[in-house]
């Protein structure tokens, strides 16, 4: 919601046009998925219960996922190339890009929240929980370290 509050106000257009902005918030964004990774292949295990909350809490992750979207600068400028194409040009247009911005936002969450499902469903079954989940955070340090990578390396197009 906040790339669609910043699409809506012009915040997006500004980094989008801005060459310095847009590299500021890019290496920051992707020095903490860097960052993330690395935390997550550092990570020393810990024996997994059932039915066990994460050592970090759900409000360090909500704060940590919002951190690193806030500073993807992909998707404020997917939201900025993306919503004006669907506004009728004699229509509100803030009200217009709210409103499509937050059917995007819904329908990834919905996506978001059926993979924390589909993990907590791996997790649970059998003696082979432990490897599982071991197996899915070194998956999930190298994704956000590649993902880091791959950020630094884009090129403004």
């Amino acid at each position: 919601m906040l790339h669609v509050a910043a699409a809506a106000l012009g915040l997006s257009l500004l980094i989008a046009q801005s060459a310095m902005a847009f590299n500021l918030v890019k290496y920051v964004g992707a020095a903490y998925l860097v960052y993330l990774g690395i935390r997550l292949l550092l990570r020393k295990e810990q024996p997994v219960a059932a039915g066990s909350v994460s050592p970090q809490g759900a409000q360090r992750a909500l704060l940590e996922g919002i951190t690193v979207e806030a500073l993807n600068v992909k998707t404020a400028l997917f939201f900025l190339a993306f919503l004006p194409q669907f506004v009728a040009p004699t229509e509100p247009l803030v009200s217009q890009l709210v409103l499509l911005g937050s059917i995007c936002v819904v329908l990834n969450t919905l996506v978001d929240v059926v993979a924390v499902f589909a993990a907590d469903r791996l997790l649970q079954s059998g003696a082979a929980r432990a490897t599982r989940a071991r197996l899915m955070t070194r998956v999930s340090g190298v994704t956000m370290v590649g993902l880091g990578v791959v950020l630094a390396a884009a090129r403004r197009d």
